[in-house]
Parts: C-alpha cells; sequence; structure tokens
C-alpha cells in the first residue's frame, strides 16, 4: 500500500499562554499542503517491524526514535495492531522545518492501519510522544483554538506557495523556550473563508509570533522573508512552525514558479519547492 504522506503550513500561530505542564497554549490558521512523503506499508511474517528511510532528507532522521517506530509500538501497546510492518518512508518533507513530517508520517499511518474511532486519551498520549501537531493531520485545513479543539474550514481556498529552507535547523523545543510574550485569545470567524478577497486580507495581517525570536537567532530568516516578499505577486511572506521553512503566498502558479526561479538563483545552497494547498 502506498501512502500520501502531507505536510502543512502555519498561515497563523499566535502563542496564548503556557500551561503548568510545560506546552504552550497555542492558536494555529493551517492547511495541508502538496508536498508529500511517500509511505509503502505492507505487513510481514516476522516479530519486528522493518522502518526504512530514503529520499532527500532521509539521512536526518533518527533511524531509531522516529515518529513510525513510535506510532507502531504505541498502536501494539494498546492492542490496536498484531501484526508487524515494512515500511519505507521516502522524506521529500524537510526536517527541522516546522512543516510537520514527522508528525504526518505518524498520523497517516494510522489512519491507514486504524478505521475505527481511536480513544481520546490514547491520542493525546500519541501526541506527547509524537508532537503537538499531531490533531492537525486529521482535517485538512482548519483553525486550532486550543491544544483540543480544530474547527473545520469547509470551504477550501487555493493557494500558490513558495518554500525556501535556509541552511538552518530549528529546534522546536529551544524556540518555545525563549517566548516571553503571549498573544491574546481570539475567537475565529469562519465566515471569513467564504471569499477569498476577505480570507487573503485576514491571512496578510496576520503573524507568527515565533518568527522574530527565530530571525533574532538566525538574521539570514529576516533577509530572506524580505526577498521573498519584494517578489512580484507575493502577497505575504512568512515562517511556518517554529522554523526554519520561509514561504511566500503568490497571486497565481505563473508568478510563484518565476519567483522560486529568481530566489534559487539568488540563493542556490537553499532548499527550494513550489507547493500548492491541498
Amino acid at each position: 500500500m502506498i501512502i500520501k504522506s502531507y505536510s502543512k503550513i502555519n498561515f497563523s500561530l499566535k502563542i496564548n499562554s503556557k500551561s503548568n505542564s510545560g506546552f504552550h497554549e497555542i492558536q494555529s490558521l493551517y492547511s495541508w499542503i502538496d508536498l508529500a512523503d511517500i509511505i509503502k506499508i505492507k505487513k510481514i511474517k516476522k516479530n519486528k517491524d522493518k522502518v526504512v528511510f530514503n529520499g532527500p532528507f532521509s539521512k536526518l532522521v533518527n533511524k531509531r526514535n522516529n515518529s513510525v517506530n513510535k506510532i507502531l509500538k504505541q498502536l501494539r501497546q494498546a492492542k490496536l495492531i498484531t501484526n508487524y510492518y515494512s515500511v519505507i518512508v521516502t522524506k521529500n518533507i524537510p526536517v527541522f522545518g516546522g512543516l510537520g513530517g514527522g508528525t504526518s508520517n505518524a498520523a497517516f499511518i494510522l489512519k491507514h492501519l486504524i478505521k475505527s474511532k481511536i480513544k481520546e486519551n490514547l491520542l493525546n498520549k500519541i501526541e506527547s510522544l509524537i508532537g503537538s501537531d499531531f490533531k492537525l493531520f486529521f482535517k485538512k485545513n482548519g483553525f486550532l483554538n486550543d491544544l483540543s479543539t480544530i474547527i473545520e474550514l469547509k470551504k477550501r481556498q487555493i493557494f500558490y506557495l513558495v518554500l525556501v529552507q535556509p541552511k538552518v535547523k530549528c529546534s522546536t523545543k529551544e524556540i518555545y523556550s525563549k517566548v516571553k510574550k503571549f498573544s491574546k485569545k481570539k475567537k475565529f470567524d469562519k465566515s471569513l473563508t467564504k471569499s477569498k478577497s476577505r480570507f487573503l486580507e485576514y491571512l496578510v495581517k496576520s503573524r507568527n509570533d515565533l518568527q522574530s525570536i527565530v530571525e533574532n537567532k538566525y538574521p539570514i530568516i529576516r533577509k530572506l522573508l524580505i526577498d521573498i516578499k519584494n517578489e512580484k505577486g507575493c502577497y505575504f511572506s512568512r515562517m511556518t512552525g517554529s522554523g526554519s521553512v520561509c514561504y511566500g503566498l503568490f497571486k497565481d502558479q505563473i508568478v510563484a514558479k518565476k519567483a522560486l526561479k529568481k530566489l534559487s538563483y539568488k540563493y542556490p545552497r537553499f532548499w527550494f519547492s513550489f507547493a500548492k494547498t491541498v
């Protein structure tokens, strides 16, 4: 069986508070994008899983302590699976980028193996082991209102993106540890998504609270975001998640691909990709 394991983009990310347990309460408007890892999975007659990573970002994956091994172990402990599996993951999604690649792999494997509803306490346990963005991979686009609630956006808008990852690795734990100021929690107005122009206006005014922290640590991020924004047809540029992938949202596919070509010429050592929302 072949599975597409999609990545996600954060259009906005606000840090509201920090709980006693150490988790940060966040709100985020997000969408899956068509940049995906490819997972091949099948049952094997052995008493051990065989997990292999290949592709452009495979060397950065911890071969033992990774999301694929973790999700299979958790599902087996919960007696939701009894078989063992051969899993080959082609890593097309940058690691340490804020695109949720590892979390996505775990979520899409779970959805493939388990068709029945999973108890909330098990999902919470998996989330604590895999990543706080785990729930984002159960709805294609939505507004994460808090750590447990996602408002699904039924109206689908297609957006065109240029993704760039500089030679920077961002530790999610380290970036979040530097958060000192918090944003006021605000209710999301679902009616914004009905009109593309209104929705775009909202997106342009949005922000990522972690961006300034990463810009201060890695000045190249600030420079890169300015260069992306200055490209013709770019509505806005922003960092996704805790970085280091930056993106520009463009008017259409043609101008996006032209911008990608120009930027990749200016930054030949950086990773680039064109993407669109799913």
